[in-house]
């Protein structure tokens, strides 16, 4: 290889060697000595996570927002005591039954 590039490239992948940390060993978990839970336990256990709104769950999606946009949905949720994505879901909402058949 007599390209002078060979030498910077040879050392970069050697960079990244190092850099790259080992894969991690996933073990799985015991659960042999854990008892069963009762009948009584299983009813009032609670649901752990963020419970549906409504009588649907709301649906997870990604969308592509400019900065100054969404640095003014943040500015008003502040001012107003809410969350960003929360106020972003009442102006759709509201634009949505005025103007959307």
């Amino acid at each position: 290889m007599g390209c002078a590039c060979w030498k910077f490239h040879r050392r970069g992948v050697e960079t990244m060697r190092r850099l790259v940390r080992p894969a991690v060993v996933r073990r799985e978990i015991d659960f042999s000595d854990l008892p069963e839970a009762s009948d009584e336990q299983l009813r009032t256990m609670r649901r752990v996570g963020r419970p549906p709104i409504g009588t649907h769950a709301r649906q997870l999606i990604a969308i592509r927002l400019d900065p100054e946009v969404l640095n003014r949905f943040r500015t008003e949720a502040r001012r107003r005591n809410v969350g960003y994505q929360t106020l972003i879901h009442r102006v759709l909402t509201e634009y949505a039954r005025a103007h959307v058949a």
